[in-house]
């Protein structure tokens, strides 16, 4: 996969609910930026699909976002875990900034705990 992404990405053990059409996962996250996620499963969406996905980490309030499925790894691939890329869309401002606040505690995690 080439490596064409507009934000950073930051390794993450965060869990997220992710909604679908008849489907509700709840799976970890491997790496988390601006522009989406990465949701480790065995059981991902089809690619083009849209969903609702939610995470709620510890002091700071629940991001809520619309997200496409743009890529899948398949099990098959033993090298890396199983799962899909999703791409958030047409996030708003203050959501953008509860999420940037989310992607800061990651990349600094001792600094986060610390954090009044």
């Amino acid at each position: 996969m080439s490596e064409n992404r507009k934000s950073t990405r930051v390794s993450t053990q965060l869990r997220c609910w992710c909604e679908a059409d008849n489907v509700t996962l709840y799976a970890r996250i491997t790496n988390l930026s601006e522009g989406g996620l990465f949701l480790r499963t065995s059981t991902p969406l089809a690619p083009g699909a849209r969903a609702i996905v939610r995470l709620s980490p510890v002091d700071v309030p629940e991001v809520q976002a619309t997200a496409t499925v743009v890529w899948l790894r398949e099990e098959e691939d033993r090298a890396y875990p199983p799962g899909m890329g999703l791409r958030f869309e047409n996030i708003d401002a203050e959501t953008l900034g509860r999420l940037r606040r989310i992607i800061s505690q990651q990349q600094n995690p001792v600094k986060a705990a610390w954090a009044g």
